[in-house]
């Protein structure tokens, strides 16, 4: 703005007619022209001023913001600025607008668990500077507070909390993690009027060697439940067989006892077996000549009259025995 006013003036300058012109009033018409253009460049110059200092004395602020204010005299003010239009002396004060909104961070980082496995962990917070404590963040902290006091509270404050859990633990009590590892850090940060609103657990990882070990217990544990199912199997397959034997010995001995006391029992085995014998001959279309007794359908024959017979014999024998 001032290479402005000084081209004007140059121009103005430039307008102005040189001494010595025709006629007797030649030089008092040439030092009213001069008068008349530093009357201008001086109104030029007020008027360039007046507006620089009225550009320069209001500022913005912007939603979700608050500004603080550095005079060059007597240091930061003590008053807040909200949003909308504010007022400022240009060239003595200055304003430094602070973003009040939530903002993330991320963390990731190794450390040791109770059991002395390396877990790498990685953690998220949302933040926010405290808007009544602003003064002193830009005194202490400056305008990049989060850079400057965040990552190296995050890193303690999880290692710190991760050194109380064993590596199960991590992952059996993972909200209980979270939760300390949010309590450690609001404290710590509140000593620095910055304030969370959230701190989550997004990573948690850990070293191949641990990952390759639980991988071959849980091996070891599917195949010690597979092989005691295998052993249940046995164990109720041989209580089958037994069961199954001891009920044929019976059936047997039933058979036996049924036969010896009433022949008749033999006679109605063979109905029921001529019948099964007659329903499959009759179903096929095949002819068949064979002998009746081999198919068990002579039913009026001599054959359970002789197995009676025999059967009266061996009673008789025991009783004269």
């Amino acid at each position: 703005m001032a290479q402005k006013f000084k081209d004007a003036f140059q121009k103005m300058a430039q307008n102005i007619p040189k001494g010595g012109g025709a006629g007797g009033g030649g030089p008092g018409r040439g030092s009213g022209a001069a008068k008349a253009a530093g009357r201008a460049a001086g109104s030029l110059m007020l008027a360039g001023g007046l507006g620089y200092g009225a550009y320069n004395s209001i500022f913005t602020v912007d939603g979700g913001h608050r500004a603080v204010m550095f005079n060059r005299i007597i240091g930061m003010k003590p008053h807040l600025y909200g949003e909308g239009l504010n007022f400022n002396i240009p060239w003595f004060e200055r304003p430094v607008v602070y973003d009040i909104r939530t903002r993330p961070v991320n963390l990731q980082t190794l450390t040791g668990s109770k059991d002395l496995q390396m877990v790498t962990i990685g953690v998220r917070v949302l933040h926010k500077p405290d808007p009544n404590q602003l003064v002193w963040i830009y005194r202490h902290l400056g305008r990049n507070y989060d850079e400057r006091i965040l990552p190296s509270l995050m890193n303690e404050c999880a290692k710190a909390v991760v050194a109380r859990y064993n590596a199960n633990e991590l992952l059996t009590k993972r909200e209980e993690v979270s939760a300390a590892i949010s309590l450690e850090l609001s404290s710590r940060c509140r000593g620095f009027h910055v304030l969370l609103e959230d701190v989550a657990i997004t990573h948690l990882a850990f070293s191949p060697e641990y990952a390759k070990a639980v991988e071959a217990k849980q091996v070891a544990q599917q195949d010690a439940e597979r092989a005691k199912y295998v052993v249940l199997g046995a164990i109720q397959e041989k209580k089958t067989i037994i069961t199954k034997a001891r009920g044929e010995a019976e059936s047997a001995e039933l058979i036996g006892t049924a036969v010896k006391r009433n022949p008749g029992f033999m006679k109605l085995r063979r109905i029921d077996a001529a019948k099964e014998i007659a329903d499959i001959v009759t179903g096929s279309g095949n002819k068949i000549y064979l002998n009746a007794d081999s198919l068990l359908l002579n039913l009026l024959g001599d054959a359970d009259e002789k197995f009676a017979k025999s059967v009266h014999g061996e009673r008789k024998g025991w009783f004269k025995k």
